[in-house]
């Protein structure tokens, strides 16, 4: 068969002797990313990783909604050639251009699906899996999950698990994680949060006579890794996140905690400690709490560019920003979590199966039965 020979996406799948060519465009943000592959290794289809290096004018290209690889330097950038895919998986604005092209090279054979918040109208898209920060319409190619798209496993928790034991067995249970972004839209985690953080996640440990499990991130300033670091007081096994470290415990720290702090400014941290099973307490660093005995609890950093966001939430377009506070009403709501300093519902709450939905959907864009899908999925799960 030649090199460029062509399949049509339903003809691929009803064939039975291949699944669909799957190309996964990944995202330039580590929580994209970690969804898109999340999705593409969950659909036990074979996928290419296609990496894009981006040019200064990528973002200006996506705005006009171009069809194009001209924001994108092609010598550094994995290969564009036939045979085209039946499936696109990718996620960001600078993507979308790319993307389209791949379509229109396809003779539109192509599909789309899109993680998050396209900036194009919704119809271009085959699939848009969104969560509610983005506050989009209800349509039919659009997927409305509580939480994002992520790859905390069993099996990877287990392996991780073995892992680690030996390393953190010293420390007394129980072992509460603390897991630390930084500064997101108008939220502000600053020095003066991480301190606040340090005392109250401390305090929760000394009052069950257990250990933290603290770990920072990719956003966290450096100025809150020493207030949260100085701030501690309780046993605790602490990491400053490097770039590319293969020895983080982050997987670890999940895996043999036996309940989780997050600070509210992630949602793909969130949805990641909620994947686990085990009691997820959220910290928000724009609204601490006046507890006794804690002094300089209801200070708050400072960022301009914080509060700038907030007007902007307030007064401007809502493509333009995100509004989290949605996604921690529906785990609120959902009993998936609670604010730290609060205490959990007595029901136990549901099994989140945003994952399985996503499956559900692209699947059934190769048999054309979405609403079937979605009819299989929920008489399955109820």
């Amino acid at each position: 068969m030649p090199a460029n020979a062509e399949f049509s996406p339903a003809s691929r799948l009803s064939g039975g002797n291949s699944p669909p060519r799957v190309w996964v465009v990944t995202g330039y943000r580590a929580g994209e990313r970690a969804q898109i592959l999340a999705l593409a290794e969950a659909l036990g289809w074979p996928f290419e990783v296609k990496e894009l290096d981006y040019r200064p004018s990528a973002a200006r290209i996506s705005l006009f909604r171009a069809s194009n690889l001209r924001g994108f330097r092609l010598d550094r950038s994995s290969q564009l050639t036939p045979p085209w895919p039946d499936l696109v998986i990718t996620a960001g604005m600078r993507n979308e251009p790319a993307c389209r092209w791949i379509r229109a090279q396809s003779a539109g054979r192509t599909r789309i699906v899109h993680i998050g918040r396209p900036w194009a109208r919704l119809e271009q898209f085959d699939l848009v899996i969104t969560t509610p920060q983005y506050r989009l319409p209800e349509q039919t190619n659009v997927l409305h999950n509580t939480l994002t798209l992520h790859r905390v496993t069993a099996a990877r928790l287990q392996a991780e698990a073995r892992r680690w034991e030996s390393r953190l067995a010293a420390l007394p249970r129980p072992r509460i994680a603390v897991i630390a972004g930084g500064d997101s839209g108008p939220t502000t985690f600053g020095r003066k949060a991480a301190g606040r953080l340090a005392r109250q996640a401390s305090a929760l440990a000394r009052a069950r006579g257990g250990s933290l499990l603290v770990t920072t991130s990719a956003r966290t300033a450096a100025a809150a890794v020493e207030a949260l670091s100085a701030g501690i007081e309780a046993p605790v096994h602490f990491y400053r996140w490097r770039r590319g470290d293969d020895d983080n415990p982050y997987y670890g720290y999940l895996a043999l905690a036996d309940a989780i702090i997050v600070t509210a400014d992630s949602i793909s941290m969130l949805t990641e400690a909620c994947a686990t099973g085990k009691p997820v307490y959220m910290f928000d660093a724009d609204r601490p709490p006046m507890l006794p005995g804690m002094a300089g609890d209801g200070e708050r950093d400072f960022r301009l560019s914080g509060i700038l966001y907030g007007w902007l939430m307030r007064w401007g377009p809502n493509r333009l920003s995100r509004d989290l506070a949605l996604v921690h009403r529906c785990l609120l709501e959902g009993g998936h979590a609670v604010w730290l300093g609060e205490d959990f519902p007595d029901r136990e709450p549901p099994t989140l199966r945003d994952l399985e939905r996503a499956l559900a959907r692209v699947r059934a864009l190769f048999a054309g039965q979405a609403e079937l899908a979605d009819f299989e999925f929920n008489a399955k799960t109820q």
